[in-house]
C-alpha cells in the first residue's frame, strides 16, 4: 500500500492521528469535531451487538477503542473529502463478491460503514462463480463488482463473452493462492510426476488459470496435454477435493486453507512463491457506469482505498477476520481466515509456517500486470491475431485514476505506471510483450 502523506498523521508518530484542521493538537482540543462521531460510529459498525460492543469498551476502554479505529482509517482525509466531493448521481448501489478472502476491502466497507460515511447505500449480494459475476456486470444486475483481475480485459475485448466495456479501479489483493494437492498426494511433490492430474481454476479468464499453466509448464508439464484443468466454482474446490474428482487446484482462499483445516488437503505451494506480488482480484465497473456516475464512482473508489488501506495493515489481521467472517460474507471458520490472513498457518505436512505476506491488499492497478495477463492470453490462444498491449492495458486498468483518488485520500501514489517484476524467476519487460509471449517451450502460439 502506498505511503501516508505526513500531512493526514504525524511522521514523527506513525499513525497516529491529527486533527482534520492541520494544527498540531489532539481533535478533541479543537471543539466538538466529528471525528469523534466517526470512530463511535465505526466501533458500532464493528460491534453491532450491543452487548459485545459494551463488553469490548469495558475491557479496552472507550478511549483505547477510538484510538485503535483512528489508527486504522484515515479520518481525517475523509473530512476533507467530504466537503470536495460533488452531488451524487445514484446512492443505491448493487455490488456483487464472491466468497474468497481476495474480496476483503469490498466486504469489510460494508460492516465497518465506508460505503455509509461517503452516502452510499450498498448491497452486497454474494454471487455462486464467475460466469454470474460476468452476467450480471452485462446484464446491469449490478452497478460494480468484484472481478477476477482478468476477467475486464476479456470482457473488453469480448472474450468469452459480449463485448462490453469493463475497467478495473482497484487491485482487491495481491498474492493469496496456493496450488493444494489431495492428501494422498503427499508423495508427489515434484510437479514432472502430475502428468494425468485433474486440476481446477475458477475461471478461464483468471490468474489462477495462468498462474497453474505457467508452473506446469515451467516443470515440463503441458497444461493443454499433459493434465486436465477444468472451471469449477471456488466454494465447490474442497468438495470436489473431498470426493476425489480433482487431484488439487489452484484457487482463492479460504478453500486452500479449508481444505488444510478439513484434512483433505496440503498446500504444496503458494502463488507468491510463483510471483511475489502477483495480482488476484479487482474491484471494476462498466466505462458507462463511470460516464453516467462520475460523483458516484469517486464516492465508491474511496470507500474501497479506506478499506484497502485498512486490509494492508497486518496487525489488524485477525479483526479482518472477524469481520468478514459472518454467514452473510465468507461464512468460514474465524481460524481458518486468521491462518490466511496472518500468515501464520499449518501447510498440512506437519508444518506451521510464518508467511506475513501470504495475502495481501495493494490496490495500485499497475498496467504491466494488465500486459503481462494479455501475453498469457496469447501465449494459450484465449486471443488471436495482433494484440495492442498498451492500448488495452491503459484503457481498461485505470491507473490515472486511482493516482488522483490516492493523492485525495492522502496516500502517496507510486510512481510509473509500466513496473517490472519477475514470473518464478523470469523478468518480464513490459515494453516486449510480444516478445515475452513467443519466448516460452510450451505453448499454443506457432512457431515464428
Amino acid at each position: 500500500m502506498p505511503d501516508r502523506l505526513p500531512d493526514a498523521y504525524d511522521a514523527d508518530r506513525p499513525m497516529q492521528l491529527r486533527c482534520a484542521c492541520g494544527a498540531d493538537h489532539a481533535p478533541q482540543e479543537h471543539g466538538a469535531t466529528s471525528d469523534e462521531f466517526i470512530e463511535n460510529t465505526l466501533v458500532k459498525a464493528l460491534f453491532p451487538v450491543d452487548a459485545v460492543r459494551r463488553s469490548f469498551l469495558k475491557a479496552v476502554g472507550a478511549g483505547t477503542a477510538r484510538a485503535a479505529i483512528a489508527s486504522l482509517v484515515p479520518v481525517g482525509a475523509l473530512q476533507a473529502m467530504a466537503q470536495e466531493r460533488g452531488p451524487l448521481e445514484k446512492k443505491d448501489l448493487k455490488i456483487g463478491f464472491i466468497a474468497i478472502t481476495c474480496a476483503s476491502p469490498l466486504i469489510m466497507a460494508d460492516p465497518l460503514g465506508f460505503y455509509k460515511k461517503e452516502g452510499l447505500n450498498v448491497s452486497l449480494n454474494k454471487t455462486a462463480g464467475w460466469a454470474l459475476i460476468r452476467d450480471k456486470m452485462i446484464n446491469k444486475e449490478h452497478d460494480a463488482s468484484h472481478f477476477l483481475s482478468p476477467m475486464p480485459l476479456a470482457m473488453s475485448m469480448g472474450l468469452g463473452s459480449n463485448q462490453v466495456g469493463m475497467n478495473v479501479a482497484s487491485i482487491q489483493n495481491t498474492n493469496g493462492q496456493a496450488i493444494t494437492l489431495h492428501v494422498k498426494h503427499k508423495d508427489k511433490r515434484d510437479p514432472k510426476t502430475w502428468k494425468g492430474f485433474r486440476f481446477a481454476v475458477p475461471f478461464e479468464y483468471s490468474m489462477h488459470n495462468f498462474l497453474l499453466r505457467y508452473y506446469l509448464a515451467e516443470n515440463g508439464i503441458n497444461p493443454d496435454t499433459d493434465v486436465q484443468i477444468r472451471v469449477t466454482p471456488p466454494p465447490e474446490m474442497v468438495a470436489n477435493l473431498r470426493a476425489g474428482n480433482i487431484d488439487g487446484f489452484l484457487g482463492p482462499d479460504p478453500f486452500n486453507q479449508r481444505a488444510v483445516y478439513d484434512e483433505v488437503g496440503f498446500i504444496h505451494i503458494l502463488s507468491k512463491e510463483i510471483w511475489d506480488g502477483h495480482p488476484c482480484c479487482a474491484f471494476g465497473v462498466s466505462e458507462e457506469f463511470i460516464k453516467q456516475n462520475p460523483n458516484t464512482f469517486a464516492a465508491l473508489y474511496r470507500a474501497i482505498l479506506t478499506a484497502s488501506f485498512m486490509a494492508s495493515q497486518p496487525k489488524d489481521r485477525e479483526l479482518m477476520a472477524k469481520v468478514i467472517a459472518p454467514p452473510q460474507y465468507l461464512n468460514q471458520p474465524e481460524t481458518v481466515l486468521a491462518q490466511v490472513l496472518t500468515g501464520k498457518f499449518a501447510d498440512g505436512l506437519g508444518n506451521v509456517r510464518n508467511v506475513p505476506d501470504r495475502a495481501n491488499f495493494d490496490p495500485v492497478p499497475w498496467q504491466s500486470m494488465a500486459v503481462w495477463m494479455l501475453t498469457q492470453m496469447k501465449r494459450w490462444g484465449y486471443v488471436k491475431g495482433d494484440v495492442n498491449y498498451r492500448q488495452i492495458a491503459e484503457k481498461v486498468f485505470l491507473l490515472t485514476d486511482a493516482k488522483k483518488y490516492m493523492s485525495q485520500a492522502g496516500f502517496r501514489p507510486p510512481e510509473g505506471a509500466y513496473r517490472k517484476f519477475k514470473v518464478m524467476g523470469k523478468e518480464f519487460d513490459p515494453a516486449k510483450p510480444e516478445e515475452y509471449a513467443k519466448s516460452f517451450a510450451i505453448s499454443r502460439m506457432a512457431a515464428p
